[in-house]
C-alpha cells in the first residue's frame, strides 16, 4: 500500500531484456539510500516501491542501485517498458503501519496509460489533461482522487475518456509530472473506494 506522495526522483540506469520482461535498474536519490547507521530503516530485498505508481519487488540491492523485474502483464498495462536509460521516475517506498496517510489509498496496481493532450501554465501553475480509456473515465469523478505516475491528485474536470488536474509548483518540482509534455504517457490507477463501489452496483460474475 501507497500514499501516492513521492519520496524522490530515481533515474534509470539501465534495463535489460529477459526471456519474459525486462530487468529494471534504478538509481534511488540519496534521500532513500538510508542505512541503519543514520537511524532509519534501510531497503531490502523483497521490498515493494512505486515506480511511476507500479508496485515491483525489489530483487537485489548495488551500491547505490537497486533492481527490479517487470513482466508480461507489468508491461502491456504500464510505461514501463516505454523508459530508457537516463530517464527519471517518481519513487515511493510502502507505507508502514504507524506512517502518515497524506494522500490517498495507493495500491500501485496500475489500471492503464493516459496520455497527456494538455498543458496550460498559469504563472507558476499548471493544469494537465489527460485522455484515458472510457473503462478508465467511467472511474473518474470530479474533486475525486487519482494517481498519476504514482503522484496523488485531486481531479478538477472529469469526462467520458478524458480528466484534468492541476499542479502546484511543489509537485511540478519534485515529480516527473514537471517534465511531461503532450503525447508522453503516464500511468493511471483509480481510486480502490471507486472500483468497489462499481463492483457493488454491477454485481460480481459468477
Amino acid at each position: 500500500m501507497f500514499t501516492g506522495l513521492v519520496e524522490g526522483l530515481g533515474k534509470v540506469a539501465r534495463l535489460e531484456v529477459e526471456s519474459a520482461g525486462i530487468k529494471i535498474v534504478i538509481a534511488p536519490p540519496n534521500n532513500m539510500l538510508a542505512t541503519e547507521s543514520d537511524g532509519h530503516q534501510p531497503t531490502r530485498c523483497g521490498d515493494s516501491i512505486a515506480i511511476n505508481g507500479c508496485c515491483l519487488t525489489v530483487i537485489s540491492i548495488d551500491p547505490g542501485c537497486w533492481s527490479f523485474q517487470a513482466g508480461e502483464e507489468t508491461l502491456s498495462k504500464t510505461n514501463l517498458g516505454q523508459l530508457v536509460a537516463g530517464d527519471l521516475v517518481n519513487l515511493e517506498r510502502s507505507l508502514p503501519a504507524s506512517g502518515r496517510l497524506g494522500g490517498h489509498f495507493v495500491q500501485g496496481h496500475v489500471d492503464g496509460i493516459g496520455t497527456v493532450d494538455m498543458l496550460k501554465r498559469d504563472d507558476e501553475w499548471v493544469t494537465i489533461g489527460f485522455q484515458v480509456p472510457i473503462s478508465i473515465g467511467e472511474m473518474l469523478v470530479p474533486k475525486g482522487s487519482i494517481s498519476v505516475d504514482g503522484v496523488s491528485l485531486t481531479i478538477v474536470i472529469a469526462e467520458k475518456a478524458r480528466f484534468t488536474v492541476a499542479l502546484i509548483p511543489h509537485t511540478l518540482s519534485v515529480t516527473t509530472l514537471g517534465h511531461r509534455s503532450i503525447g508522453q504517457t503516464v500511468n493511471i490507477e483509480t481510486d480502490i473506494l471507486g472500483k468497489y463501489a462499481k463492483q457493488f452496483l454491477i454485481g460480481s460474475p459468477r
